[in-house]
């Protein structure tokens, strides 16, 4: 037992001390605008801090030993100024944050205060996916091919992206308008049943599916008859309240009770 219970810690104590190891670099900033353009793999968290935090989580391919004690730069002028393979250039009340390889790049953990506005832009075929964990800033995204994973985030929020899914669990309480949409993609929301709010859904080729716990009043369309299939369900939950738009162009709509 003893033998195990040893194992047990000296297995936290490594784990603790990998975590300490991997580099960061930090910005002073509690307010303005966070700008991140083509990072390819990234996870945003929140800080009650006054700093925003880059951890990279995981080292992408062989180590150059040619390039030790030399700084990476782009065809497009942009410098390693971090350590960690990305330029971080702050002008004035804008940080931007771009990753200087193009196919693969680092993964990367944004810790980002309260008071700091995410907008989060990608187009290459490169992306993978970008989540967004306990966010209570306001989040801009604009993707073309990636997946957008958004867990307990508040609002305000305006996520649209062409080929990717999007995935949502809003948190408890949403006091400011949201906006996902997809071209191609399925968007799937879950949000607290007791959400007050003016929905607008729609979907051209798809279909719209909504958990019976929401007593939704929809808008009646043609006089006195409710289209229930409409490409446009317009309605309110719960006397309604914030606006939350969904829309997929080509796909499915999910709207489910968290």
């Amino acid at each position: 037992m003893k033998k195990i219970h040893l194992t047990f810690l000296l297995g936290i104590l490594f784990a603790h001390v990998l975590l300490a190891q991997n580099p960061e670099y930090k910005v002073a900033k509690s307010t303005g605008r966070l700008e991140i353009k083509e990072l390819n793999k990234v996870v945003f968290e929140s800080t009650p801090g006054n700093e925003i935090i880059f951890t990279a989580f995981k080292d992408d391919g062989d180590v150059d030993e040619r390039a030790r004690g030399l700084r990476s730069i782009s065809a497009s002028g942009l410098e390693d100024n971090t350590g960690i393979g990305l330029s971080v250039v702050e002008k004035g009340n804008i940080i931007e944050v771009q990753q200087l390889r193009k196919t693969e790049g680092p993964a990367v953990v944004i810790k980002v205060p309260k008071g700091v506005v995410i907008s989060y832009t990608h187009t290459s075929p490169y992306g993978k996916e970008v989540q967004f964990k306990y966010i209570e800033s306001e989040i801009e995204v604009s993707t073309v091919h990636s997946d957008v994973i958004l867990n307990s985030v508040k609002g305000p929020m305006t996520v649209k992206t062409v080929h990717g899914d999007i995935e949502c669990l809003m948190g408890q309480t949403i006091t400011s308008p949201v906006s996902i949409v997809s071209v191609h993609g399925h968007v799937d929301v879950n949000l607290p049943p007791a959400t007050k709010a003016n929905m607008k859904m729609k979907t051209v080729y798809g279909e719209i599916f909504v958990d019976p716990a929401f007593k939704m009043e929809v808008e009646r369309t043609n006089g006195d008859m409710v289209a229930y299939s409409s490409n446009d369900v317009n309605g309110k939950i719960n006397g309604g309240g914030v606006d939350i738009t969904l829309s997929s162009t080509h796909n499915n709509i999910y709207l489910r009770k968290r």
